[in-house]
């Protein structure tokens, strides 16, 4: 190998170091490595900012601002629900999710499918007091899974196909591929059922970790039109909520207290929750249950544009003493409180006819002004807004939802591509009001954004210093004139440039090695395609092998030694089914 060759081989073992044992997060390691083999003079100006450009990129950051609306709207949260509904265990919880998600990414490029995903499966794994780590990644593994069933699953199966036809080879047709795709699917999921309980961290959210002396008081009440009416409590999945109980039920002046997981709900029926603070928030946007206190909907700022502030009172407040009615909170402040903590003690009455004293805190949605008029008021002694939080637009669920189906179909059948479609189901989210710009604005990660391109731009700098021509050829000279041992050098090599680089890097980069390997040794050159194409796909190690697992790297919690002690056993196990059936399926000797 030549000198620059050499170097290029030093960084990747430097990034893989880093994000191994430094646990550094992967957007300042791979842009820092980019940034060093560009100022080494590995790679031009154009081959480093390539990554940033490619449509596949700029096609993810848009996607953020799609799944912004259907996050928005509570949709993909509604979908989830009953798509996945109540699992009874962490197994069941993973075969759930991984099941439906193989399936859609048949048919849907997957890359969309984890990104409109990920906000829903979180939500639903919060609600069921799941841990999230213990489904994003193999959320992901699914979405791989199932695009290698069909042609059109996954980029990577087309780009191949588009190899063999401009080779002059017949391509696969739709459901060809199926044949290694389905079984490789079912060992996947079977594989992350079994082992998720031990090879997957128990990393919970805020609310699973949060220790709160806070507990706050809250009444929500039962809207007439809402889909939670005639449910019991544990089939409207308000049972065992992370981080809040539900204390009573007021019905119609009638107090069920210790309620019944078995006891129905109905129209108007005023359920008083107690919790720490970030499940309240979440608790705001349940479809079906609105804040009990009419306050709220006499704020003149839409309920979409405001905030959730924590307020707490201080002893020159002029409403000390008095009733939160009686002190005409809302008309004084603009804001309407909706639950109170006071000294960790439950607070009994409805919120209105609380009486507040000094030292109480209490959770006020205001509109975003509030902070800055309040921040500095003798009424409060402190006023901190709630991060993340907009109260989802319910009516326009159906909308974002039609948006999102607009962008499956359009995908699916190569009426437009991925960036287009995305491109009119973001505009048409936001002029339709599922998300508004701001919000849009926020959604976006850049942190996966960042890591994408420069991944990209280490993989253009792999080819360009002829690293991966060298490696690549010289261990499959190793096999000599055995095509089995031929098929797995190609496997493996592939397999090991994917979790390197990036899938589609490696399947262009393989895909000329497994044609003349197989025209050299004399035998079909189906198996050596097909396994260029499993492989390139196939790759669970590392976050960076392929985009859908840097998608959930961050919403996750992961590090890269969970991708490691999760998916280096899932590669080995996929590339053995995969080795033992490409010869039957398609032979060497036809």
């Amino acid at each position: 190998m030549g000198i620059e060759a050499w170097f290029m081989l030093g960084v990747l073992a430097s990034v893989f170091a880093l994000m191994a044992f430094k646990r550094m997060a992967p957007d300042v390691v791979l842009g820092g490595a980019l940034a060093i083999v560009y100022l080494l003079g590995l790679v031009d100006a154009p081959t480093m900012l390539q990554g940033w450009s490619a449509e596949l990129t700029v096609a993810i950051g848009v996607l953020y601002v799609v799944g912004a609306g259907v996050r928005d709207t509570g949709a993909m949260t509604w979908v989830s629900e009953i798509l996945f509904g109540r699992p009874i265990s962490v197994p069941m919880a993973v075969l759930r999710v991984m099941v439906p998600t193989a399936l859609a990414s048949g048919f849907t490029n997957n890359t969309p499918l984890v990104a409109m995903l990920i906000p829903g499966v979180s939500d639903w794994a919060n609600k069921n007091d799941i841990p999230v780590s213990k489904l994003l990644m193999p959320l992901s593994y699914a979405a791989i899974l199932g695009g290698t069933c069909t042609l059109i699953g996954t980029s990577t199966n087309m780009m191949v196909n588009g190899q063999l036809d401009r080779a002059g080879l017949n391509g696969l047709t739709m459901f060809e591929i199926s044949k290694i795709g389905i079984p490789v699917t079912i060992v996947g999921i079977a594989y992350a059922v079994l082992t998720v309980r031990w090879l997957l961290p128990d990393r919970r959210s805020a609310i699973g970790q949060l220790q709160d002396p806070k507990e706050y008081t809250v009444e929500m009440m039962v809207d007439s039109s809402s889909p939670l009416v005639g449910k019991t409590i544990e089939e409207a999945g308000l049972r065992h909520l992370p981080g809040l109980f539900l204390a009573e039920i007021d019905r119609s002046g009638t107090i069920l207290p210790a309620v019944s997981p078995l006891e129905k709900l109905f129209a108007n029926d005023r359920l008083v929750f107690v919790g720490v603070v970030d499940s309240v928030a979440e608790l705001q946007k349940t479809r079906g249950l609105l804040p009990a206190t009419d306050q709220v909907f006499k704020i003149t700022a839409p309920r979409v544009e405001r905030i959730l502030v924590e307020a707490v009172v201080s002893d020159s407040c002029p409403l000390v003493g008095k009733s939160i009615r009686e002190g005409r909170f809302r008309s004084i402040y603009q804001a309407a409180v909706i639950a109170v903590a006071r000294n960790g003690e439950r607070i009994r009455g409805k919120i209105g006819d609380i009486v507040l004293r000094p030292g109480d805190t209490l959770l006020v949605e205001a509109p975003n002004s509030f902070t800055e008029q309040q921040r500095n008021s003798r009424d409060f002694f402190l006023v901190s807004r709630l991060e993340n939080y907009r109260p989802p637009r319910h009516d326009r669920a159906y909308i974002a939802l039609l948006n999102l189906l607009l962008l499956v179909i359009c995908v699916s059948t190569s009426l437009l591509s991925l960036l287009q479609a995305a491109l009119v189901t973001a505009g048409l989210m936001l002029a339709t009001r599922c998300c508004t710009v701001s919000s849009a604005r926020r959604s976006v990660d850049w942190s996966v954004l960042i890591t994408i391109g420069a991944s990209m731009g280490l993989a253009n700098a792999v080819m360009k210093t002829h690293l991966a021509d060298h490696i690549g050829l010289g261990i499959t000279h190793l096999a000599r004139e055995s095509p089995w041992i031929s098929l797995v050098m190609i496997y493996m090599v592939t397999l090991g440039t994917t979790e390197m680089v990036t899938n589609l890097a490696a399947a262009g980069l393989m895909f000329p090695f497994a044609l003349s390997t197989a025209t050299n040794l004399g035998v079909s050159h189906m198996p050596f395609v097909v396994a260029v194409m499993m492989a390139a796909s196939a790759a669970f190690a590392t976050p960076i092998g392929y985009q859908t697992n840097l998608m959930v790297f961050g919403p996750g919690g992961y590090r890269l030694g969970d991708y490691v002690k999760f998916g280096a056993p899932l590669d080995l196990l996929i590339g053995t089914v995969v080795i033992l059936l490409l010869p039957w399926i398609w032979p060497f000797h036809p």
